[in-house]
């Protein structure tokens, strides 16, 4: 099929796109790599009447490090931040997921301000962006904010951007010392969209779990954070096994019956969601709990 009619600015600045954006409000639309969005226009399921490229607009893209954080333009390409020998040695949480991702070809052109913006509940990096409690910088003609991943997402597709918003950085905490992480999800094939993920992140005090941070893919309308999984995590002794197995148990418990109501479809039913939600749980809290104590390598 073929899109709707629609009018197309190129600025050269984020103020031109700020702008047109302003001008627009509602009707406008941010083109990123256009991996999402160019099908959803070709299927009619968006059909903004503006569309503004990002492609020539200077400093919206590349990695850094600053004040334990690992920053990114909202228009770094995710294929970058696989290869990125910063992201493998500061943040292996994400360099573990993204291969994750589709396809090369997908990654080469996607971009990590449109997956975040975009707000697929079946993708990847807006679980990584909560599981890791990291924040985005966002920029309108009135002005510049920060939003916190807990307060990001708001619904199905649906996000803090409001008319005449640009997200043009994305910060992660940097991994710390006696920390961990774990990422597991369930596709038929390999690309495919997961039924199920879990990107977990747990931090250690001495041999006790000081506190940890779940979130999932494809079980909601966007990624969803298991707060009561998260709370049996608290202090719990892993120096004693079967109370570290006891504690982990509850927590996948609890997250696929407690924290999520997933939902059902052609792909999978809400039950068969819960009991993947439950399995990849506590595998990911496994590799987390492992990884903090050394006892995973880290490349694997």
């Amino acid at each position: 099929m073929k899109p709707p009619a629609f009018d197309y600015h190129a600025p050269d600045s984020v103020a031109g796109v700020l702008e047109v954006l302003a001008q627009y409000g509602d009707d406008a639309k941010p083109l990123a790599g256009g991996q999402s969005l160019v099908p959803a226009m070709s299927f009619r399921l968006a059909r903004p009447s503006v569309l503004v490229d990002l492609g020539r607009v200077p400093g919206l893209e590349g990695i850094r490090s600053e004040g334990g954080e690992l920053r990114f333009g909202a228009m770094t390409r995710q294929r970058e931040l696989e290869a990125s020998a910063l992201v493998a040695e500061r943040l292996p949480l994400l360099s573990g997921v993204l291969p994750h991702i589709a396809h090369p070809q997908i990654r080469n052109r996607g971009t990590v301000g449109g997956s975040l913006a975009h707000a697929d509940p079946a993708a990847e990096l807006p679980a990584v962006l909560l599981a890791l409690g990291g924040r985005c910088r966002i920029r309108s003609s009135a002005g510049e904010r920060w939003v916190g991943a807990d307060d990001f997402y708001t619904g199905l597709f649906e996000t803090a951007l409001g008319d005449g918003d640009l997200l043009v950085e994305v910060a992660l905490p940097e991994e710390q010392p006696r920390s961990g992480w774990g990422f597991h999800e369930f596709a038929r094939r390999h690309g495919d969209y997961a039924l199920v993920g879990v990107v977990a992140q747990v931090h250690l005090d001495g041999r006790r779990l000081r506190d940890g941070r779940i979130a999932l893919l494809s079980v909601g309308d966007g990624p969803v954070r298991a707060v009561r999984a998260e709370q049996v995590l608290r202090g719990l002794d892993l120096d004693d096994p079967a109370a570290r197995d006891r504690g982990l148990a509850e927590a996948a418990r609890l997250t696929a019956h407690a924290d999520i109501d997933p939902p059902g479809d052609l792909q999978a039913t809400a039950a068969f969601r819960r009991h993947l939600a439950e399995v990849l749980t506590r595998r990911a809290l496994d590799d987390a709990v492992a990884r903090a104590l050394g006892e995973l390598a880290p490349a694997t």
